[in-house]
């Protein structure tokens, strides 16, 4: 009895974590903050701010990395309390504001990664969060939920190229109802 309880927990303790991951990878990562971080890594300002950073102190890269790291993590902790106790707007806010600066802060990870992997217990932690997010792709339930989730966007795509494609049905009656009101408000304009 006591070993399927464990089990129990220990499958629990997987499904919130492969729920976690695929929530911040699939609907964050992928839907918003990677827009912004391309956009960020595109801006020129900051391709030459990228040039500084090369020959930065490494401690100071470090500083200022953990400063932004600290202030996403803390609003993103805050942004849960917020919606758990009941203020959803306000939460939700605060957690949608915390994406740009994450983006950012990603965005000197990657440009700074050499000077960052220079502090041992830096590059530790690092190889250690890698490691576990390998094993969690790993575990079965991720792969299978993943599965489940391409299964259902591919549904969403061909649903939405069926309804909203420029030839659709529902499309065209849109048009000629907007085509309808266009000629009838021109038609009182003229008179």
């Amino acid at each position: 009895m006591l070993t399927t309880m464990k089990n129990k927990f220990i499958t629990l303790v997987q499904l919130i974590l492969v729920m976690v991951y695929i929530i911040f990878e699939e609907l964050i990562w992928e839907g918003i903050a990677r827009p912004i971080y391309e956009a960020i890594h595109s801006l020129k300002i900051l391709q030459k701010v990228e040039a500084k950073l090369q020959h930065a102190n490494a401690s100071m890269v470090l500083v200022i990395f953990m400063i932004l790291l600290v202030l996403v993590e803390t609003f993103g902790i805050y942004a849960g309390i917020l919606l758990v106790s009941g203020h959803m707007i306000l939460g939700l806010g605060l957690y949608l504001s915390k994406i740009p600066i994450a983006a950012f802060t990603f965005w000197l990870f990657r440009a700074t990664e050499d000077k960052l992997m220079q502090f041992r217990w830096f590059k530790w932690l690092y190889s250690k969060m890698m490691a576990g997010i390998i094993w969690l792709k790993s575990r079965e339930m991720y792969k299978e939920t993943m599965a489940r989730l391409k299964a259902i966007k591919y549904m969403l795509k061909k649903w939405k190229e069926k309804h909203f494609s420029k030839e659709s049905l529902f499309v065209l009656k849109i048009k000629k109802m907007y085509q309808s009101v266009k000629a009838s408000l021109k038609t009182k304009d003229n008179e």
